[in-house]
């Protein structure tokens, strides 16, 4: 087991293959896990990163840093520490955040961005408060809300084996990662994606009902040579739901990027 320390804080992470770097940010909760079906594939001609952040999977569970900001400077020194060149950082859910908001402050650790369903802003008023009232509900009941709200991840007809194991990893990280929503409903990159110094990508699954195709698609218009990857038939975890979609999708979306770069 490998492990870097980050801001007084241990965080798992694997490093396999050779190539161009690709660093794999997962989302709200879960783990480096959800990228496992990628790794045969991409480690065959990238070096591959897949990092458990702070408070989640293997990583240590710190009370302090858990935020937007204190999760991209995290980034910014897994890049230094483990001499990462300027990788493309593929993002998902609210990794996706992370990923943008590392572009935007430190373009020059990064060769681009993918962010996989990641929700760039809420696009109603209710969007936002039903995430609120799910955050306030966290604290009476943080695993019976967890195990209720996960499933509306996936598409319909997505394995019950899957959603299972995605809500186990989610009830086993940190109480301290629900305060990233209280920030998430506040987040909106939109008036400084015209100056994103590095290429992103914007990839989402078709059904997703936590983040509307709405989502992608605005923030991409505002982003110079930015595209939408759709994923048909899928939720917010395409790369779960239909991994060889997916990691073809990704293919192409790194090879466009290193161009771009």
């Amino acid at each position: 087991m490998a492990f870097v320390e980050v801001r007084n804080t241990r965080l798992y992470y694997e490093d396999e293959g050779a190539g161009p770097a690709v660093l794999l940010v997962h989302g709200w909760g879960s783990s480096g896990r959800v990228w496992q079906a990628q790794l045969p594939d991409l480690v065959r001609d990238h070096r591959v990163v897949t990092l458990d952040w702070r408070g989640c999977g293997r990583s240590d569970r710190p009370a302090a840093g858990n935020t937007i900001d204190g999760n991209v400077a995290d980034l910014a020194e897994v890049i230094t520490s483990l001499d990462l060149d300027r990788p493309v950082v593929v993002g998902s859910s609210i990794g996706a955040v992370f990923a943008t908001d590392l572009g935007l402050a430190r373009p020059e650790l990064v060769g681009g961005a993918v962010a996989v369903d990641g929700p760039g802003y809420w696009p109603s008023v209710s969007m936002r408060d039903e995430l609120l009232e799910i955050r306030a509900a966290l604290a009476a009941d943080r695993a019976g809300v967890i195990a209720g709200w996960v499933p509306t991840w996936y598409a319909p007809g997505a394995s019950a084996a899957l959603v299972e194991w995605t809500t186990r990893q989610i009830i086993d990280s940190s109480g301290w990662l629900d305060g990233l929503m209280d920030e998430s409903v506040r987040w909106d990159p939109r008036p400084r994606l015209p100056g994103l110094a590095v290429p992103i990508a914007y990839v989402h699954g078709e059904l997703d009902a936590q983040v509307p195709l709405e989502v992608p698609h605005t923030c991409a218009a505002l982003t110079p040579g930015a595209r939408v990857h759709v994923i048909p038939g899928c939720g917010h975890m395409p790369q779960q739901e239909n991994p060889g979609a997916f990691t073809a999708v990704l293919r192409e979306v790194l090879a466009d990027l290193r161009v771009a770069a």
